[in-house]
């Protein structure tokens, strides 16, 4: 199998682009960071998918390596820690740039050529930030809320052209985004407690979380198979309740649960 990975190097994207390579696939894989080279069983090939011409040249240049396309895995991302009222829009507009709109540049080189060929598969990277918010992760989790929702119209306008979507969900991996995660709490934030309590939590939670090559290799399974989930969650168990709690609970008694779990016990504040 010919497949191509974005974001793969370094986090969940390495560690799935390495699964298939050990598996005995052919991968593609695509980051800010490489140069055009074959590095220990995997092509490298530059790619910035903020970047029209560089999403163009990418699908040129692995093409040029493989005259075929059967998967393409997005994992490409980032993510920024900080209050709603203080993230800048130039980062949000940053962060959607990257998880969401990058998704949609890349299918718009990758489909025409799936339909060609007669069939594909599309692996898209969402969260379990992408089913619920938690405090501080506004961007992210909007942006994997988008994913969420273009997955399933991809699905249904692809499917007629034997193209496959899944949407994988992973819960916290242990270096799953710690080498590209910004912090952004302004000197004398009124939520700056809260600030520094969530993000611990944020951070103990993804350095004790699951290890990430069992994700990949959850990945390879999902693409062997003749037809894939189109939704694939791979998370802890209490990761799996916090989801099936979220679509249970009122809406009131949820926000109380995970603003306890993420800031201790509630607070009323006066706000300037």
């Amino acid at each position: 199998m010919i497949v191509w990975v974005t974001g793969a190097s370094s986090g969940l994207g390495l560690y799935t682009a390495q699964a298939l390579r050990d598996a005995g696939h052919t991968v593609i894989a695509g980051a800010r960071s490489f140069q055009r080279e074959e590095n220990e069983g995997i092509h490298r090939v530059p790619l910035d998918v903020t970047s029209e011409d560089s999403v163009a040249d990418f699908v040129s240049q692995a093409w040029r390596i493989s005259p075929r396309l059967d998967a393409l895995v997005q994992c490409a991302g980032v993510l920024t820690l900080g209050a709603c009222e203080e993230i800048p829009v130039e980062e949000y507009r940053r962060i959607m740039e990257t998880n969401f709109l990058g998704m949609v540049r890349m299918n718009q080189q990758v489909l025409p050529l799936m339909r060609r060929q007669g069939g594909g598969r599309i692996v898209l990277f969402s969260s379990i930030n992408g089913l619920l918010g938690i405090p501080f992760q506004s961007a992210y989790v909007a942006s994997k809320h988008a994913i969420e929702g273009y997955a399933e119209c991809l699905q249904m306008e692809a499917r007629p052209y034997g193209i496959q979507v899944c949407l994988v969900e992973p819960g916290d991996h242990r270096g799953g985004s710690e080498a590209y995660r910004g912090r952004i709490a302004p000197a004398g934030s009124p939520y700056g407690q809260d600030f520094l309590r969530g993000t611990a939590v944020i951070r103990h939670d993804e350095q004790n979380g699951s290890d990430p090559a069992k994700l990949g290799r959850g990945i390879v399974r999902a693409l062997g198979r003749r037809r894939m989930p189109f939704r694939l969650r791979v998370a802890s168990a209490d990761q799996h309740l916090a989801v099936y709690l979220h679509k249970l609970l009122p809406a009131r008694l949820n926000e109380r649960v995970l603003r306890s779990y993420y800031l201790g016990k509630s607070r009323k504040t006066s706000g300037q």
